[in-house]
């Protein structure tokens, strides 16, 4: 679908490469081999106007404005396939597509749902436009009860930063009450921030909302500071990859680890609480920013295999080869979107591997 620009600055289009030769491995970008294999690895390259070795030719040849008059770079969902398998090691998800859409958004060219979430989350500090108030309702009736930082100041071990689906949605906040009960039961001295916590802001950078995610980044790192607590530990893959790779480019650097990480470490004292025979085969899904971005592939197989009964079944696409559910780099917010030009979806994909 062609779109209706207002005309491009002449200096984004002929110093947008040279701006990314400038970044973190930036100078990869003259190493392009043309190959195609990045176009290959995305899950959305079939339908992509210009996809990313596309792009890079373009860049070269002087003609990106033509890559800005699309819509198509909407539908990179940041799942870094390309990057994990270009041969010379091109960091075209981290430089090239989230730079591309900050350049859309400068240029207004926002799918409305998208543009709902980043509203969303600079008002609420979630993209659902949840109020921070009700961010720790989900632990009501727990016990012991759960101890929201701002309340108690007490020192804790654990900081855990519980994250945005987690803490609002209906169904991920059973997982939420179950993870609080295991760390009650292992003795583990706790802590959130509740009303404090703001989105980790990952999803929003890589749908180029940068300017975004380093202001949410800094309200989560004044919270931070506040408080005194040994280690962070995450449920969601992209608060991971974002506060232990983003985050203390802005100052903000603590111990961080996934939950599947700490709970691997405690197997020696959870294995002898686990008496439940579970008959089940069981399929486990390589989120993209735990696996493929950040090399986290044995600790959740090592937790599924420590359950009595649980047969561990590996798809055809496993740990640097899964596929994408479709939900990072904003995707989650462009369903709509993504619907209207494949009349299908990554996460419908993934499950039938199951």
């Amino acid at each position: 679908m062609e779109i209706t620009l207002s005309p491009l600055s002449p200096s984004v289009s002929k110093t947008f490469l040279a701006n990314l030769i400038q970044l973190k491995d930036g100078e990869r970008f003259r190493k392009c081999l043309q190959c195609g294999t990045c176009s290959g690895a995305c899950p959305f390259g079939y339908i992509m106007k210009f996809p990313p070795a596309k792009m890079i030719g373009m860049l070269r040849a002087d003609i990106f404005e033509q890559v800005m008059k699309t819509d198509s770079v909407w539908m990179c969902v940041s799942c870094n396939a390309c990057t994990a398998f270009c041969p010379t090691q091109i960091p075209i998800t981290a430089a090239l597509m989230t730079r591309v859409k900050e350049e859309l958004l400068l240029a207004g060219n926002v799918p409305s749902e998208l543009q709902a979430a980043l509203a969303n989350t600079q008002r609420y500090g979630n993209p659902m436009g949840e109020s921070p108030r009700k961010r720790s309702d989900w632990a009501a009736g727990i016990q012991p009860e759960v101890n929201v930082l701002g309340k108690t100041r007490q020192p804790v071990d654990v900081l855990w930063f519980v994250g945005d689906y987690a803490s609002y949605h209906p169904r991920m906040q059973a997982a939420t009450k179950a993870f609080a009960k295991i760390l009650n039961t292992l003795g583990v001295k706790f802590g959130i921030l509740g009303p404090e916590e703001n989105s980790d802001g990952d999803s929003q950078r890589l749908a180029g909302e940068r300017g975004l995610f380093e202001m949410i980044a800094q309200k989560n790192g004044q919270a931070f500071r506040k408080y005194q607590f040994g280690e962070i530990i995450t449920t969601d893959p992209h608060a991971y990859n974002a506060l232990k790779n983003e985050y203390p480019s802005l100052g903000i650097s603590y111990p961080v680890r996934h939950y599947s990480q700490f709970l691997e470490e405690r197997l020696d004292q959870i294995k002898p609480m686990l008496k439940k025979e579970v008959q089940a085969k069981v399929a486990y899904h390589d989120p993209c920013y735990l696996g493929r971005a950040n090399g986290v592939y044995d600790a959740p197989r090592a937790l599924l295999n420590a359950i009595p009964g649980v047969e561990l079944v590996e798809m055809s696409h496993t740990r640097i080869n899964s596929l994408c559910c479709g939900g990072g780099g904003g995707g989650m917010w462009l369903d709509g979107f993504q619907w209207e030009k494949t009349h299908s979806r990554l996460s419908e994909w993934r499950v039938k591997e199951a």
